[in-house]
């Protein structure tokens, strides 16, 4: 919790001292909550993050609690926000429609479970502040037609308040708090090249004192190391009625930009509101000046310079947790996500932890962020979409890492509705944000769909060799596409196939059975191999986000032999293990030296001729079968080496693959598998299907 609590006092500007009261503070509001479901009358204690879906929403397919769960914190305002002080509730999430109340007062109702949310509570606490004041909420994960996602098809809405809770005290004078529940500063950046930069520092302040106060207004960018880079003091006279909004301009030289993985600068930006001399708020923002372009039919750009977009999605549930993480998951989830090799993630389907964001303009992700418009259409979700899609861009408009706003995601009929609500919210984010792209995501592949191109960049979905056709057919489909379609900006938004880790085979073709309990991870191998291997060498796809980059929870589908599992991912629900795919991508993506020996879980062959493969990214690598070298032939990239028609002995086989990397280090792997006899039937069933296209 403590960089969590650094984290808010960076972006909020929060002073967690008595000595310092006379700015804002903020304290959190974790600990000591009472919870019990509506339909049931026992408390227990819990603490924040909390979610009472972590185990039914996991393992039961259709069977889990979409309902109403209460939850209820007695407590004392501190001495440091009492005299003088507004005090606000703030939430970074609660699934999916919360209601708070304090001491039997109504504060205040939220619709969306994934962005965070404020009230002034001020006028509700008791007057004699030493009394116990008692917070009451009710927060409800059922779903409704006029809350996206309307559903819980693709994934699941974990129900509680799954992210943490500030008690927040400004003074009278203050950085707006409740403007979408934004940090109220917001920083543009214009015409960023190596040699200059435009910064405009937007602040919305707020006069809760009945009469005009005279302040002073502050804003300075520093440096990495502290130095002062550019500042401007800006004296005002704030009328109580309603907010108003400052602005400061900055044009900086020479600036260091924001590279990226390879250089992920930031700089700081603080803004200071004075009064009598005295600061009465502060608030801390990121500052990483960056220039992103999507050239149609090359790629993505970033400062000028070409900018591998090696991308993945990510849900934020794990197993056990459900969608109630900490920072050790959110920092365990980017870690990996940094060894694949990313450049750029996904955070799907809606708004992820403000953490999360920050955690990537620091390691210079390049970050999608989207709302949860998706699966389907009610036509009585529009004023929740546009609320859900203000409250993502002013609440993360801050983050460099975030280059680009999703709309939808899989949204079809009624059309005519669909596409002009899509081209709603793309007008909404222009208003809000004209510096940064918009995107919606369609899982058809032709582009001449009827909700297509109402955003800047079209995504598409497609799952070939799972969903659809044939895993080779998406060569075909890119060359179709850019042929007819040339100046279109296209993104391939999801791509895979699922992988039971415990589920192996060496008998696998072109299609599969997606509807059925057998999903084995040499399917899912082949399937990338291919894929990534057309994807790389077409242009035509200006960025590519595999599905998906963790196993995760999907409520109602019951396939693939685990029960509510969407297996996908590249590493398990627990995270606890890589599959082949992971280190199919590390070796393709990342800079680490890697040399993987693939099928090392199908210990068990069924097929005395074989195949080996294996992936290394130092040169071609030394590859044996019982201490006899394999010749080996290139795969789909430069990484792939396969040996074909590998004869294996009864009994124990032993795999040996050895390389050297950059510096001359030796690099090894070592797998076993065990042969005893074609498999009777199975393989001759097989052949049969092959030779007569049944794969």
């Amino acid at each position: 919790m403590k960089k969590q609590t650094f984290l808010y006092a960076l972006l909020f500007g929060a002073a967690l001292s008595v000595a310092a009261s006379a700015q804002r503070i903020a304290t959190p509001f974790n600990d000591g909550w009472r919870f019990r479901r509506a339909i049931d009358s026992t408390e227990r204690n819990v603490t924040v993050p909390h979610t009472w879906n972590a185990e039914d929403m996991q393992v039961r397919a259709g069977d889990f609690y979409a309902g109403e769960g209460i939850y209820t914190k007695s407590f004392t305002l501190p001495e440091a926000m009492r005299e003088g002080k507004r005090v606000f509730l703030r939430f970074e999430g609660v699934g999916q429609v919360a209601e708070v109340s304090v001491n039997g007062q109504f504060a205040g109702r939220h619709e969306g479970g994934y962005s965070a949310f404020a009230f002034d509570i001020t006028s509700l606490l008791h007057k004699d502040r030493s009394e116990a004041n008692t917070v009451v909420v009710k927060a409800d994960n059922a779903a409704r037609k006029d809350v996206v996602p309307v559903n819980h098809n693709l994934f699941g809405v974990y129900g509680g308040i799954y992210r943490p809770v500030w008690l927040v005290a400004t003074d009278s004078v203050s950085i707006a708090t409740t403007d979408h529940a934004s940090h109220g500063v917001y920083i543009m950046q214009r015409n960023v090249t190596d040699t200059a930069a435009e910064v405009r520092v937007r602040v919305l302040l707020d006069n809760a004192t009945l009469q005009p106060a005279d302040l002073t207004l502050v804003n300075t960018i520093y440096d990495r190391e502290g130095h002062t880079v550019a500042s401007e003091t800006k004296p005002l006279r704030l009328s109580p009625q309603g907010e108003r909004e400052y602005a400061s301009n900055f044009r900086l030289a020479n600036p260091h930009l924001w590279q990226g993985r390879e250089d992920p600068y930031l700089y700081r930006v603080e803004t200071l509101v004075q009064r009598n001399g005295q600061t009465v708020d502060s608030i801390v923002n990121p500052l990483g000046l960056r220039h992103v372009e999507l050239r149609a039919g090359d790629g993505c750009y970033l400062n000028g310079r070409k900018y591998p977009m090696y991308g993945v999605c990510r849900h934020q549930d794990r197993w056990g947790l459900g969608s109630a993480l900490t920072n050790r998951e959110h920092d365990e989830d980017l870690a990996l996500i940094m060894e694949v090799g990313a450049t750029t993630v996904r955070l799907a389907h809606y708004q992820q932890s403000d953490y999360f964001y920050s955690r990537c303009d620091s390691l210079g992700l390049l970050v999608w962020a989207e709302i949860p418009f998706v699966n389907q259409v009610t036509t009585f979700e529009a004023g929740n979409a546009k609320s859900q899609l203000a409250e993502l861009i002013l609440q993360s408009f801050n983050h460099p890492s975030i280059y680009i706003w999703g709309l939808h995601n899989e949204v079809y009929k009624p059309h005519n509705y669909t596409a002009a609500l899509t081209a709603e919210l793309h007008r909404l984010a222009k208003r809000l944000d004209p510096d940064r792209y918009t995107v919606a995501v369609n899982g058809y592949g032709h582009m001449e769909h009827p909700v297509n191109l109402n955003a800047d960049v079209q995504g598409m979905n497609r799952y070939f060799g799972w969903y659809e056709g044939r895993i080779g057919d998406m060569q075909g489909w890119v060359d179709g596409l850019s042929e007819k379609y040339p100046e279109t900006v296209l993104m391939l938004s999801e791509y895979g196939a699922e992988a039971n880790t415990a589920h192996q085979t060496e008998l696998i073709g072109e299609t599969i059975d997606f509807q059925s309990q057998f999903y084995p991870e040499t399917y899912a191998t082949k399937t990338h191999e291919a894929h990534w291997g057309i994807i790389s060498r077409s242009p035509y796809i200006v960025a590519s986000y595999l599905w998906n980059m963790f196993d995760f929870a999907v409520p109602m589908w019951d396939r693939g032999g685990v029960p509510a599992r969407n297996m996908k991912g590249l590493v398990t629900f627990d995270r606890k293990l890589k599959k082949d795919v992971f280190y199919w991508y590390k070796a393709n993506w990342s800079q680490e030296p890697v040399l993987y020996l693939t099928q090392r879980r199908l210990t068990e062959r069924e097929r005395g001729i074989t195949s080996v493969t294996v992936y290394c990214n130092t040169g071609e690598p030394a590859v044996r079968l019982n201490g006899k070298r394999l010749a080996l032939k290139p795969g789909t990239t430069a990484v792939h080496f396969v040996a074909d028609s590998v004869r294996l002995r009864r009994g124990k086989n032993v795999v040996t693959a050895t390389a050297k990397d950059g510096a001359g280090n030796v690099l090894t792997d070592r797998i076993e598998w065990h042969y005893a006899g074609d498999t009777e039937g199975k393989v001759r069933e097989y052949e049969m299907k092959k030779e007569h296209g049944g794969f």
